[in-house]
């Protein structure tokens, strides 16, 4: 059988379960082994993964199973189903600490890992705790990375980490070297950033480098100012509302994505209008949200909580919130121009990261210049 590596959760863990594969999978000495990956954002997440390794062990009782990632290191039913190596571990455990990753299977945009860890400690989440405090890596060994996989052929590089606004000396200080040292880089994205991170450096680089994808998405949780403050985040409404104005007073066209949740301890109705404000106010298109899901061992568990079925229904209500902005961001891209990299099916992702169809008959993994119609844009 040979090792099969199993991934569950974040952008950090596709890097991570990515290397593994490559470095320690490609010994065929280990014979039947799998390792998962496991995630721990939610209850649900970690049930989900707990319930994977044990279908795994009931179906493949001979095999050697090796358990890393955030639920292993909360949950010790993990250790019964297998060896459970921790977060801190990982990276000697498989021998991945100064490897580079040379691509990833049946995906073609390349997640790059530019740091680990946090040190804000929100009060809903259990990062710290099973990540640890933030550590970033070196900028010269993500240039490699980076430069390594454009020469194998990846055209969009997405600069990843569990809190990269962290990033030490700044994460525009990064993206700004990456674009001067990879100029052929043909397309970098950043994925989810708090909105602290956006400084007036990072707004300049929209401005100055079309390699750098005009999307954001925000790291914003609630656009109610007590809310967030309960939550242990940094920014308030009026932040999100000024960074995206900037941004868009540079690069009028980018498009802002962002992460809600619903239902937080003390979330009244005026707070969740709030947040329904700023998604319309912001222009915020591109919406995920989660009703809050009690983690214990964090603050937000021990506070006051909202009813499971409000969290639910204003989850409800902000989703129908965004189907609209999505709908409408498309409608409104109708008859324009847009760079689309290519993945499987006929389907891609613009510069703007709204998805399309309906283009077969090119080849993968190439980024083609086409007139959007309702059709490609499913609308």
């Amino acid at each position: 059988m040979g090792v099969k590596v199993v991934n569950f959760g974040c952008r950090i863990n596709w890097f991570e379960t990515a290397l593994i594969g490559q470095v320690w999978g490609s010994d065929a000495s280990r014979g039947n082994t799998i390792v998962f990956n496991t995630c721990a954002v939610t209850a649900e997440a970690e049930r989900q993964c707990l319930q994977a390794v044990r279908k795994a062990r009931r179906e493949n009782p001979a095999a050697q199973i090796v358990i890393t990632g955030c639920a292993s290191q909360i949950n010790p039913a993990f250790a019964e189903l297998g060896q459970v190596v921790t977060n801190q571990d990982k990276r000697k455990f498989f021998n991945i600490e100064n490897a580079l990753l040379s691509g990833f299977a049946d995906r073609h945009r390349a997640f790059v890992e530019v740091q680990q860890g946090c040190d804000h400690g929100c009060t809903y989440c259990i990062v710290p705790l099973v990540r640890g405090r933030g550590v970033s890596v070196d900028p010269a060994h993500i240039v490699k990375q980076v430069r390594g996989l454009v020469d194998k052929g990846f055209k969009e590089v997405v600069v990843s980490g569990i809190d990269i606004a962290s990033y030490h000396g700044g994460i525009s200080g990064l993206v700004e070297k990456i674009l001067r040292e990879v100029p052929d880089l043909p397309r970098l994205r950043l994925s989810s950033l708090d909105p602290m991170g956006i400084d007036d450096r990072l707004v300049e680089l929209f401005a100055s480098y079309p390699a750098l994808m005009p999307h954001l998405h925000l790291s914003a949780q609630s656009g109610d100012d007590l809310v967030l403050k309960r939550m242990g985040r940094r920014h308030t409404y009026a932040d999100v509302l000024e960074r995206a104005m900037a941004l868009r007073r540079v690069r009028p066209d980018l498009v802002l994505g962002a992460d809600f949740i619903t239902g937080f301890p003390i979330e009244t109705d005026q707070s969740f209008e709030n947040t329904l404000d700023l998604v319309r106010r912001a222009d915020i298109a591109l919406l995920h949200v989660f009703p809050y899901s009690v983690r214990p061992q964090t603050r937000a568990a021990k506070m006051p909580q909202v009813p499971v079925a409000i969290r639910k229904e204003r989850a409800k209500v902000l989703r129908a919130l965004g189907d609209e902005k999505r709908l409408a961001l498309k409608r409104g891209m109708v008859g324009k121009r847009a760079s689309i990299l290519l993945e499987s099916g006929g389907r891609g992702y613009t510069e703007h990261y709204v998805d399309v169809g309906g283009l077969q008959g090119y080849p993968e993994n190439s980024i083609i210049d086409s007139i959007l119609t309702e059709r490609i844009l499913g609308i």
